[in-house]
């Protein structure tokens, strides 16, 4: 073998040494995981984790609605209003406590029910039977006919939507899925500043940014049944409160908490998700 191969033989097992070198020390300087990002460019697991709220109680914090506490909670904005015994149009306050689910021990109340009854005792036993019947009827009869015009009020509002429409523009870049982590609504692909729409009549129940992952996030109550919700906008066009028509726009697309710009839009029905695609326009 010459000199001038061997020196070539030589540089080429010093290239392969110092790739080796190389890519160990590569490997070695990475002290945590990537975040596993899917190839929609959606918000890794661990963060979309952190929209969800459990336990049993949830302390209210700044900007936040019962709207929204209820969306993270995934139940019905009446459901958790009637738990905290909180009447419409459910205003809520920071650092307010709330149940986020029902506590069917109620000893107290028992007690004084006891107490109240031992200490009467003597009084009901007094009064004629007759007159107790017809009192608890007169109740009765108030409750049924208030409960008869609530039903009527929630069924009046509760009406099938007549039409729905498409939020945005553009490619469906990740679908619905049922899985329990799985995507709760479907992204749309877009450009920044692309116009986002109301996808029925509503009126706007949460319009900011504190639902950590959804970015600035509006959601609209369209009736007693059904939301939607419009997340990632880079800017929001409408406030809490607001009546809106169907196809009006209420916000511009952006990539706020998300890795690419897109719309990233859920409807729920009593609370729950469901898949868009069953409602918009083929």
């Amino acid at each position: 073998m010459t000199k001038w191969m061997q020196g070539q033989l030589f540089n080429t097992n010093n290239l392969l040494v110092l790739i080796m070198i190389v890519a160990i020390n590569g490997c070695s300087s990475r002290s945590k995981p990537a975040p596993v990002v899917d190839v929609q460019g959606s918000l890794p697991l661990s963060q979309r984790l952190k929209n969800s709220v459990s336990g049993s109680e949830y302390i209210v914090k700044k900007g936040e609605t019962l709207y929204s506490i209820a969306w993270r909670a995934d139940v019905d904005v009446r459901t958790l209003a009637s738990i905290n015994n909180i009447k419409a149009p459910y205003n809520i306050f920071p650092q307010q406590k709330l149940f986020l689910t029902k506590n069917t021990s109620k000893p107290s109340t028992n007690t004084t029910k006891r107490k109240s009854f031992n200490s009467s005792k003597q009084k009901v036993i007094t009064k004629p039977i007759a007159q107790k019947k017809k009192q608890e009827y007169g109740v009765n009869v108030v409750e049924r006919k208030s409960t008869n015009k609530a039903q009527q009020q929630s069924t009046a509002f509760s009406q099938k939507i007549r039409e729905w429409q498409w939020p945005a523009r553009g490619k469906i870049i990740r679908n619905f899925s049922s899985a329990k982590q799985g995507n709760k609504g479907i992204d749309i692909a877009g450009r920044r500043g692309d116009s986002v729409k109301a996808t029925a009549d509503g009126k706007v129940v949460y319009a900011g940014d504190a639902l950590q992952g959804y970015g600035q996030l509006v959601i609209v109550k369209h009736n007693d049944d059904y939301l939607s919700a419009y997340a990632h906008n880079d800017r929001i066009l409408v406030k809490e409160q607001q009546v809106v028509k169907a196809g009006q726009v209420i916000a511009r697309m952006g990539n706020t908490d998300a890795e690419r710009v897109m719309l990233h839009f859920e409807v729920r029905f009593r609370g729950k998700s469901v898949n868009p695609m069953k409602y918009l326009p083929k």
